[in-house]
């Protein structure tokens, strides 16, 4: 018993890692989870599964609030009187911005998971917004032009509703949420650390309230309260979400600071490539 723990304990952290590095990446982390799921047997219930899968993203949340605590803390001491007035703003610009998406996923969250949530949607949004991705770095780089939007404090809230709307896409799986508002954000004139840093920003509230009814939709079907395994395996996800997350932010950070989304793009269209061969072979259920 105690080695099939420590495999499950094993999976829970390969998981975790997962999810800390696809959640803020542009690559889907829908997709990889599909593709996960189908090697990385859980041992627990289809239902309670299908909860750890959002609500994992906890932790990948406060990585975010830990990572921009002072940028997105409108009471720092550190700040002066309009530096402060400027986080509430960007705040007030966020929560705007949430708005599209959080109303369409709460009407039809359950219709767009039924028609949509299966690997065929995956491996195609996969390679769309792949060829999306390459082709607006193409054309940034002919157009040769300094982006209008530099950076969050620049967005102004007709440009964050917007990027609200381009968010509303990533209801449909295999999008990416951060993909779909990166694209949004770049496509309305932000640079890539501009876009970045507000996708990062939207998430807050947006995977929050995503876990939260993820939760109460679960305690609803199964009953109030978890076993202690289940208490460990999602403690375990969601700290290994939260250490990997860090790094993951940290990473993207300083790298559209150097380099394009390009890679990106390449990469989803070589993931959305094998999720319809793994599709096709019949190694994925959903």
């Amino acid at each position: 018993i105690l080695s099939m723990d420590i495999v499950e304990l094993i999976k829970v952290i390969f998981l975790g890692i997962v999810e800390g590095i696809t959640e803020w990446l542009p690559i889907s982390s829908t997709g990889h989870m599909i593709l996960v799921d189908a090697f990385v047997k859980l041992n627990v219930t289809d239902a309670f599964k299908e909860m750890f899968f959002v609500v994992i993203q906890l932790g990948a949340i406060l990585a975010v609030a830990v990572a921009f605590f002072n940028k997105l803390n409108p009471f720092s001491s550190k700040k002066n009187k309009e530096e402060k007035r400027e986080t509430w703003l960007l705040i007030a610009k966020v929560i705007l911005a949430c708005i599209p998406a959080g109303v369409i996923g709460i009407l039809f969250d359950d219709k767009l998971n039924e028609i949509f949530y299966n690997w065929q949607t995956v491996a195609v949004t996969l390679i769309i917004y792949g060829v999306f991705f390459i082709l607006i770095e193409v054309w940034n780089k002919k157009k040769n032009k300094e982006s209008a939007i530099q950076t969050v404090t620049d967005i102004t809230f007709m440009t964050a509703f917007l990027i609200g709307i381009a968010q509303v896409l990533s209801l449909i799986p295999g999008t990416s949420r951060s993909g779909a508002t990166i694209l949004g954000a770049m496509l309305l004139g932000a640079s890539r650390i501009a876009a970045t840093e507000f996708t990062f920003f939207l998430a807050i509230p947006v995977m929050l309230g995503a876990s939260l009814v993820k939760l109460l939709k679960y305690f609803m079907e199964v009953g109030f309260g978890f076993s202690g395994t289940e208490i460990i395996i999602l403690a375990v996800g969601m700290v290994t979400a939260f250490v990997v997350s860090m790094i993951s932010i940290k990473f993207l950070v300083n790298f559209v600071k150097k380099h394009d989304f390009k890679v990106f793009g390449y990469y989803r269209i070589i993931l959305g490539i094998i999720v319809i061969l793994c599709g096709a072979c019949g190694i994925l259920t959903v």
